[in-house]
């Protein structure tokens, strides 16, 4: 998904800076958004050929309606005129957004597109109050991270942040009005849900989308540049994978489950690339064991394309990807075919004739290296007759010779292709070479048939890894940490806030006994003391003593705020929680779209937290969430003591 842009935004800088909200906590802010409104055109724009296309569309229903109903033959000629035009309307409308959605250059430089925001109800009145311009600045936050590493980071962190958001405002019993607004990245058509899960799930779409942008801007001409880009592809791929396994019912097309299954099978056939080039770069090797080892890797590669096209022609894929895209991986399938079977040419005919010694070394290789055994002679015979070798050769040739044609012959075809001389060039050098070779090692008296080339059988030194993405590496602090540990003080738990209430220190105290941290827990309340009196009861949490906030407070540290007061009393606000809340029991059923997640303990629910990788729910039954901790009896010596007050 592509977020929508506005060119009135905030930010500056390239790198970044901190949006402080004002509980606390930060998120870094991606950079200039006035620099990007050339992409806020580019979407409006496709959003705008949608509308004419499905305009167009129900012109042309009604009119075949017609044309189908009535009897008049000069209005059957009329509406016959009309559909002709609907149609070439469409087709040019189609063609339109094929190369808008082909368009490269405005996505290459270094910032992502933008967003438009949101707004709708919100869960609490807290969240009423501040969270939804807190969750807004959030969103904008992100509208254009930096093609790199901190670009990532910063999608993270928003992920993570979305992970807290989850557990503190969204309860899973009732739908929120809040919307967010995203751009299918494969039609451009827009997309409005409400659930904080397309909202992740959206992100994490970004975070693959970046990875492929990130690997495919490296410089493939260096051994760290390939290995950059391999890790970028395979993290891309661990992304929509991801995406794929947590998320059912996308709203959108790009999220579908064939279209990430789609682009799993790209990045994965982009590292398979890469791992080819990785054994080119010092030039082609001599040895012939190496030439067919490279042989074999070029076939993988086309064997992983191959399968990329397969996916790509059929429906639903086929009817919103663009056709350039599918038509490329075609031309790539093809060109590395024909590589396959030029190394096996060049390791055929280039290769010394096998010594004796070496027989069963290279007829092991051999063995495993056509998909068929080769017609002609024995495998020992052709290794050691350079003839027979020299007509196999020749064979691998014409079959490089022509899957490199066919390659041209579809690059020439697709309009937006024909833009791209690089790729041309480089099918064209490929042809050349094939060529150049089959007439070096053709000659004149060449009167037999040459007999059909197998096929090489792919294998390959290093396979792709699909590695999921590493939330926990991105350390977040809850920008609502002030409001409290989030078992009790989240949407998801039902109290009532008390207070404050003045109380006095009786004969016995306060009256009542505490246990725990963060919050403090009123673990017992003595029968006719002051805390009964003034309405305190067992399993309350303190939350401030004197105006002091001691939500995060350490029982030690509530102890002595309480031992400090005179005999003016205390004023302590505490809240009582709901029973059923209390003790973790939430509805089983999660709602379609909701976002599931696990509640951490209270230690983890402060400061700054390593996430162990969000949930994500998208159309899943969310897990029960953690409870609070049941209530055990506390040693004297430990730092939980249970006081008496």
């Amino acid at each position: 998904m592509i977020l929508e842009e506005t060119p009135d935004g905030e930010g500056g800088g390239d790198g970044g800076f901190l949006l402080e909200p004002p509980d606390g906590g930060s998120v870094r802010k991606g950079c200039n958004p006035l620099v990007q409104t050339q992409r806020s055109r580019l979407q409006n724009h496709r959003a705008r050929i949608n509308q004419q296309i499905n305009k167009e569309m129900r012109i042309r229903t009604g009119a075949e309606n017609l044309f189908r109903a009535t009897t008049n033959h000069r209005v059957k000629e009329t509406v016959a005129l009309e559909l002709s035009y609907v149609n070439s309307n469409l087709q040019l409308l189609k063609e339109e957004l094929e190369e808008l959605n082909s368009s490269v250059d405005v996505y290459q430089n270094d910032r992502c597109p933008g967003c438009e925001g949101v707004d709708g109800a919100l869960a609490t009145s807290y969240f009423q109050r501040k969270g939804n311009k807190i969750l807004k600045d959030l969103h904008l936050a992100i509208r254009t991270p930096s093609r790199n590493e901190a670009g990532l980071d910063l999608l993270m962190e928003y992920y993570n942040q979305l992970y807290f958001l989850d557990l503190r405002f969204f309860s899973p019993n009732r739908n929120l009005g809040v919307f967010f607004h995203w751009y299918d990245s494969l039609t451009g058509v827009p997309s409005h849900q409400r659930t904080l899960a397309f909202e992740k799930g959206s992100v994490l779409f970004n975070i693959g989308a970046l990875y492929t942008q990130i690997g495919a801007r490296q410089d493939r001409g260096t051994r760290t540049g390939i290995d950059c880009a391999i890790e970028a592809f395979q993290r891309a791929a661990g992304a929509f994978n991801y995406l794929k396994e947590n998320f059912s019912n996308a709203p959108s097309l790009d999220m579908s489950v064939a279209s990430l299954s789609m682009l799993v099978r790209l990045m994965t056939a982009q590292v398979q690339e890469c791992v080819f080039e990785q054994l080119t770069l010092a030039g082609i090797p001599q040895e012939p064991l190496s030439q067919m080892r490279l042989a074999q890797e070029a076939a993988r590669v086309e064997d992983v394309y191959s399968l990329v096209y397969q996916t790509m022609a059929q429906p639903p894929v086929r009817d919103y990807v663009p056709f350039s895209w599918t038509i490329m991986v075609n031309v790539k399938a093809k060109h590395f075919r024909g590589l396959s079977h030029y190394y096996a040419a060049i390791a055929l005919c280039d290769g010394p004739v096998v010594a004796d010694s070496e027989i069963s070394k290279y007829e092991k290789a051999f063995i495993q290296f056509h998909v068929t055994a080769p017609e002609g002679p024995s495998l020992p015979v052709l290794l050691q007759d350079s003839e027979e070798r020299r007509k196999l050769a020749k064979a691998h040739l014409r079959k490089a010779m022509m899957n490199h044609e066919e390659a041209l012959r579809l690059h020439a075809v697709c309009r937006i292709l024909r833009k791209m001389d690089l790729l041309q060039e480089v099918v064209s050098l490929a042809h050349r070479r094939s060529l150049a070779k089959y007439s070096e090692i053709d000659h004149e008296d060449d009167f037999f048939e040459t007999a059909e080339a197998p096929e090489v059988h792919p294998k390959t030194h290093q396979k792709p890894e699909i590695k999921t993405p590493n939330f926990s590496q991105v350390k977040v602090t809850d920008i609502f940490h002030r409001l409290g540990p989030l078992s009790v003080f989240s949407a998801k738990s039902q109290w009532r806030l008390k207070g404050p209430t003045r109380l006095t220190r009786g004969e016995g105290g306060f009256g009542f006994t505490l246990r725990g941290d963060s919050p403090v827990l009123i673990a017992a309340v003595i029968p006719g003391g002051r805390a009964e009196a003034a309405g305190l009861k067992e399993g309350d949490y303190i939350v401030s003593v004197n105006g002091e906030p001691c939500k995060w407070g350490k029982h030690s540290e509530v102890v002595a705020l309480l031992t400090g007061v005179g005999e003016e009393g205390v004023d302590i606000q505490v809240v009582t929680p709901l029973r059923e809340e209390s003790l973790g029991l939430v509805d089983k059923k999660a709602t379609t779209l909701s976002s599931a997640g696990l509640l951490r303990s209270d230690k983890e629910n402060g400061g700054q937290a390593t996430l162990p990788g969000p949930l994500l729910g998208w159309n899943k039954k969310a897990k029960r969430g953690q409870g609070p901790r049941r209530l055990q009896p506390f040693s004297s010596s430990a730092d939980n003591t249970s006081t008496s007050h």
